[in-house]
């Protein structure tokens, strides 16, 4: 008998899941229920709920080798989807919303402002990663792929310093906020990092050397 596959049944679930964020987002536009500053809200927002993503899709690899469930590789593609997907309506917000439709600013602010500098960059970082996100670009890109989106710790780590680079530091509310994920960045890296040096530490050994198999007199 075949056994049913968790995975998935569970994938359109995971589909809901993610798109609740912004389903409550709109519900909150459309009741106007987003405070004195609904742009800024609407930024931070759709912010926090790329970042979070990010995360979660980082997460993947070491919730695998800690459970030892490797259907758990297989949610990677669609979290890290759904978090370029939440980082580009950030990105439209502030483009659309925030500058107006002026985009031609975005570059002066980009000059001007190094959290906006990091966090393009990081936006921009995510699209190859997108884009080449299908079996048939693994296939297609072979070992170059595993090497290209290991981009997705860098673009972590940009993610993260653009959260904590535009919150003033005189707020210590608000800063703990992305230090907590900061936080969580160094512990996903420091997962992966730990298990790779064992690897290597172990390959790294010398053979035992064998014993001399004895040759029986004549």
């Amino acid at each position: 008998m075949r056994r049913p596959d968790a995975v998935g049944w569970s994938k359109p679930l995971v589909v809901l899941l993610a798109l609740m964020p912004l389903v409550l987002l709109v519900l909150a536009v459309l009741h106007d229920t987003l405070g004195p500053d609904p742009v800024s809200q609407l930024e931070k927002r759709t912010g926090i709920w790329a970042l979070r993503l990010l995360l979660l899709t980082l997460s993947i690899t070491p919730l695998r080798r800690l459970t030892g469930w490797n259907g758990l590789i297989r949610y990677r593609r669609m979290l890290g989807l759904f978090a370029f997907f939440y980082a580009s309506v950030h990105l439209t917000v502030y483009l659309v919303i925030d500058l107006g439709g002026f985009w031609s600013q975005i570059f002066t602010e980009i000059a001007k402002k190094p959290y906006i500098t990091v966090g393009f960059a990081a936006w921009l970082l995510l699209i190859p990663l997108a884009v080449t996100s299908t079996r048939g670009m693994m296939r297609r890109l072979g070992r170059r792929w595993g090497q290209l989106h290991k981009l997705v710790y860098l673009i972590g780590a940009l993610a993260v310093l653009h959260y904590l680079w535009q919150v003033k530091f005189g707020q210590t509310i608000a800063v703990r906020q992305p230090v907590v994920y900061a936080a969580i960045l160094a512990a996903l890296l420091l997962a992966r990092w730990r298990p790779r040096r064992r690897a290597q530490a172990i390959s790294a050994r010398p053979a035992p050397a064998r014993s001399p198999v004895p040759v029986p007199p004549p």
